[in-house]
């Protein structure tokens, strides 16, 4: 019963965390930016919302749109850094995410800004509306974890719709071809740092997304809950990529991305129900992408071997 617990609470996990991947994806993947603002814009996210809700008393739904707004803020501002200025896109990044540390001390005064009990989060709003746990024949903690599922799978669903949608307008399409061929794109009268700005904004507002809806999920936010969110982000997008190996339409790969992290979250939780020391989890997270990266040359190098013997 408590490896099941474990693994329930590794997908509800991974469900908020696979709209992190979503970001990461467009960067890596769609516009071929190494972007390391994440790691900031992730613990932005976290901070706006627990500003709000716990400093302010706001609506939790509501803070998690300025929390988004807020990391939208800061890809823009990597943007204009690369684009304007023509600093080097990770370096652009690196200075982004340093100066969101002391921004996110800031903004909640301190390192580590808890929800209090008295105070909503979008966990303890749906949990009101329905009946006690005891009611349901179930503990808290369980009621707890498949509310976060269910909302997971709707913040999921609604991110993927949104993305399908505006990666098919022009604009999207743009951003897509950027990514591609950015000199391509300038011959044709495109403007490609308009692109690249788009990107970034709408990469990093998913990031803060993610990191409002994490920090509402663990209670907590802290100025250092984005370090290695790249890394994770990264671990989602191969492992899902590994899985769905063949070439699928762009809402499976989206999908793919969510199968990836909650795979990712469950191989966590597998090895810390064993006994793992968590000070260990960033290498195993490393050891983890190490692997999935090298699969797709491993299964290459099996073809071709079959094709020689043939």
């Amino acid at each position: 019963m408590n490896l099941l617990l474990a693994i329930l609470g590794a997908m509800s996990q991974g469900l908020f965390w696979a709209i992190l991947a979503f970001g990461i994806y467009i960067t890596f993947r769609i516009l071929n930016f190494a972007d390391m603002t994440c790691e900031g814009s992730f613990a932005t996210g976290g901070s706006v919302c627990a500003l709000l809700v716990a400093g302010f008393n706001w609506n939790p739904f509501l803070s998690l749109i300025v929390a988004t707004l807020a990391g939208m803020a800061a890809g823009a501002i990597t943007g204009l850094l690369h684009t304007k200025l023509k600093i080097p896109s990770i370096l652009a990044g690196i200075l982004t995410m340093i100066s969101l540390y002391s921004i996110n001390l800031r903004i909640m005064g301190q390192s580590n800004t808890p929800f209090l009990r008295d105070k909503s989060t979008i966990i303890t709003l749906i949990k009101d509306l329905l009946p006690p746990a005891k009611e349901l024949g179930m503990k808290d903690s369980t009621l707890q974890i498949l509310v976060v599922i269910v909302l997971g799978v709707l913040f999921s669903a609604l991110m993927i719709g949104f993305l399908y949608w505006f990666f098919g307008t022009e604009m999207g399409c743009a951003i897509r071809a950027t990514g591609n061929n950015e000199a391509m794109v300038r011959a044709q009268g495109g403007n490609t740092n308009k692109y690249i700005i788009i990107g970034l904004v709408v990469s990093n507002g998913l990031i803060a997304l993610s990191g409002a809806l994490v920090a509402q999920s663990q209670g907590y936010a802290d100025v250092t809950m984005g370090v290695g969110a790249i890394v994770i982000g990264l671990a989602s997008i191969i492992i899902g990529e590994v899985i769905f190996h063949k070439k699928i339409s762009f809402a499976h790969k989206l999908i793919a991305i969510i199968v990836g992290s909650i795979i990712y979250r469950i191989i966590i939780a597998l090895v810390l129900h064993i006994g793992l020391d968590t000070s260990d989890l960033k290498l195993l997270t490393a050891v983890v992408v190490a692997i999935a990266l090298s699969i797709p040359v491993l299964r290459k190098k099996k073809v071709v071997v079959i094709q020689e013997e043939e």
